[in-house]
């Protein structure tokens, strides 16, 4: 069996798949400090591919934000941007997505496309920034 064998390198891939994990914990400080000095070195280079591949990246972030990883990852840049501030947002995010009924008047929450009355919204302090509830938008309304 060879390394360019799919079979040897599924296997291969299995069998180191803890090892190659626990690599990249360890060493997640060099590959940052290396990705950095890489586009430092690239600019050039990175800013002629985007250039060329504009349509492809668009529809590669289309197609990202369509998924679970890519709806999370909208969803706290948008809280981000609003002034939301959180120790975790790993967290807040899945508080957000399990809590089933409006922490102020118990209505079952919905997530539509059209925001409704019932649809969940993150409650928090515009002066402070912190989070106080997940609550309908008919009461986050009232809050502000």
């Amino acid at each position: 069996m060879s390394y360019k064998d799919p079979e040897y390198q599924r296997k291969y891939y299995e069998k180191n798949k803890e090892r190659k994990k626990q690599y990249r914990i360890k060493n997640k400080d060099k590959k940052t400090e290396y990705m950095k000095e890489y586009r430092e070195k690239n600019k050039d280079k990175i800013k002629e591919y985007r250039e060329k591949n504009k349509e492809k990246i668009a529809e590669k972030k289309k197609e990202y934000y369509k998924t679970p990883a890519g709806i999370k990852s909208r969803r706290i840049s948008n809280w981000k941007y609003s002034g939301i501030i959180h120790d975790n947002y790993d967290e807040l995010y899945e508080r957000y997505l399990n809590t089933e009924f409006c922490e102020e008047c118990n209505v079952k929450l919905t997530e539509d496309k059209k925001t409704t009355k019932t649809t969940r919204c993150l409650d928090h302090d515009h002066n402070t920034g912190f989070v106080r509830n997940i609550v309908c938008n008919s009461c986050n309304i009232k809050r502000e």
